[in-house]
């Protein structure tokens, strides 16, 4: 339960640092701009915006979600739906990182180190809610429901 919510707050933290470096020159990004490690190709190539918003929202709104999935309440909720949602969205954000990764290495031809560090803290999250839910699951039925 704790791993997941510092894993979350982690990448929210990463994603609001990438965030702010797309819509501000004030902020620095602090990585090679040089071969293949080159955080400024990556963070400023036509591929870090989908759909007109910019990868780090998504990071951002992805990682706002799993804190509140990933809270103490949130756990301890009897609700399969929970579980279920936090692994669906853990699933999806691990889907994105592939797909960013691939895009990364075939198309922009560099990798940025605080990309990298999202990538690793989301199939870090996967695992730990991946190893949780099974178990969750298994325990009681649904809230609100009663068992004959």
């Amino acid at each position: 339960m704790w791993s997941s919510l510092v894993l979350s707050a982690g990448g929210l933290a990463v994603s609001i640092y990438l965030t702010l470096v797309h819509y501000t020159s004030a902020v620095p990004l602090a990585c090679s701009d040089r071969g293949i490690v080159n955080c400024a190709k990556v963070t400023s190539s036509p591929e870090s915006v989908i759909f007109g918003i910019p990868v780090a929202v998504f990071g951002l709104v992805f990682f706002a979600a799993m804190i509140t999935l990933n809270l103490p309440s949130s756990w301890r909720n009897p609700s399969k739906r929970v579980a279920i949602l936090r692994m669906g969205l853990a699933i999806c954000g691990i889907g994105f990182v592939l797909y960013l990764v691939s895009v990364e290495l075939l198309v922009v031809d560099a990798i940025c180190l605080w990309c990298t560090s999202v990538h690793v803290i989301t199939f870090l999250l996967l695992i730990v809610v991946g190893t949780a839910t099974p178990a969750l699951l298994e325990q009681g039925g649904e809230q609100g429901t009663t068992e004959k």
